[in-house]
């Protein structure tokens, strides 16, 4: 899971989730659409998340990424930090077990209520997260499956896989992204000090500091491992499913790069999953985050191309700079509505991908002003198209302004 994702989202404004009515009919039952497979390219079909339940709200351009399993392609940028993550835990002297092909579809369950992630938290609304139907969506973060696997009796994984977010868009967010969680649970005999003790005195007591210790000891050598031997810093955080939770930053290239989330299990969570008598940590990373660094890719949209100038400069275990094989030049487009009351940022953004796609480069505010009289607000977005691989011509973008144009009342905007 990429923690700081998840405490931006508590950091934003509060989002209540729209109410889910009970379908009547559609294609397929929760039953038909979990799955095990132990290739993630089993799970590469569209009809499987697109269906016609009144709150399904996943497009046909997000379920076709579904199953392109970039993690497990070794010659793939992604493929290669998460092997070398791999590696590095495989060196140590306890070994963790592997999980890198579990089905995207979870439950709310999973993804929120067994991480004590609250109902009204902004990141259940479908403005932020792709649903299947009332009760499945596509993985937000890794640790969909953490209580799965604690309830299994593992004591020490890793679980990687793409996840789905609505997101903004420009060159470092994509609303299909790779994680890589490790979770880690320690003998009973080592923090049996801690049975009966209230939460503050368990936070408070010499087994959580031990287990916090030993998490960032184990951090700061995977920094090590993948980035040569660099600076850390370590700060306090919040995360539901942590406590005490901290955030990893590494000092590399003279910049101060933020890379992880992680902390000590909370244990509420290990209550959930029937682990009420262990203790562990739990750790989660963005893989595109750290193949941007490693491989100085500038365009998160580049680890979804089929170009073969991109796949033919990297290779299984190693680390190569990109080398920039073009740059086609942008059009920019501006487009200004009057907004209703309750105008969600991400559906406009989600909108403008469903017609683009990935030719949508960037859209940023421009400008906003409340009218005195009216009360009413307005924003401006310029729109940044340009494809990677070819020249755009004036007439397919306007054609796409223009259907953009047409489209967006949908979202109960005026447009001006």
């Amino acid at each position: 899971m990429k923690f700081s994702h998840v405490a931006t989202c508590i950091a934003a404004a509060a989002t209540t989730v729209n109410a889910f009515v009970p379908a009547t009919s559609y294609r397929s039952t929760r039953s038909q659409l979990m799955s095990t497979a132990t290739d993630a390219s089993a799970y590469a079909d569209v009809d499987r998340y697109v269906s016609d339940h009144p709150n399904n709200n996943i497009p046909p351009h997000i379920a076709a990424l579904v199953g392109r399993g970039l993690h497990t392609k070794e010659d793939h940028p992604i493929g290669i930090v998460r092997a070398k993550i791999q590696d590095y835990f495989n060196s140590l002297d306890e070994e963790y077990k592997i999980f890198d092909a579990e089905d995207p579809i979870v439950t709310c369950k999973q993804c929120f209520d067994d991480l004590r992630i609250e109902p009204d938290h902004p990141g259940r609304s479908p403005s932020d997260t792709y649903y299947i139907d009332d009760e499945t969506l596509l993985r937000t973060h890794t640790s969909a499956h953490q209580s799965m696997h604690l309830k299994d009796g593992y004591e020490r994984f890793l679980c990687a896989g793409d996840v789905y977010r609505r997101d903004e868009i420009d060159a470092s967010h994509y609303p299909a992204f790779h994680q890589l969680e490790g979770v880690k649970l320690f003998d009973k005999d080592a923090v049996s000090g801690a049975d009966g003790l209230t939460k503050e005195e368990w936070l408070a007591s010499p087994e959580c500091k031990m287990i916090a210790d030993d998490l960032k000891n184990v951090l700061e050598g995977l920094m090590d491992h993948l980035f040569g031997p660099v600076e850390k810093k370590w700060s306090e955080d919040f995360f539901p499913f942590t406590e005490p939770s901290m955030e990893c930053e590494i000092l590399y290239e003279g910049e101060w790069l933020e890379v992880l989330g992680c902390g000590v299990i909370h244990t509420e969570v290990l209550e959930m999953a029937g682990r009420e008598d262990r203790r562990g940590w739990a750790f989660g990373l963005g893989l595109e985050r750290l193949a941007m660094i490693l491989f100085k890719i500038p365009d998160i949209r580049l680890f979804w191309t089929d170009d073969k100038r991109f796949h033919k400069q990297f290779k299984a275990g190693t680390i190569t700079e990109f080398k920039p094989y073009s740059k086609y030049p942008p059009c920019f487009k501006d487009i200004a509505f009057w907004l209703p009351e309750d105008f969600v940022e991400n559906d406009f953004f989600e909108l403008a991908r469903g017609i683009a796609g990935d030719l949508v480069e960037k859209m940023e505010l421009t400008d906003e002003f409340t009218n005195p009289k009216t009360g009413r607000t307005s924003k401006c977005y310029r729109i940044t198209y340009r494809s990677m691989d070819r020249s755009l011509t004036d007439d397919e973008i306007n054609a796409l302004q223009m259907e953009l144009r047409e489209q967006v009342g949908t979202l109960g905007v005026e447009v001006r």
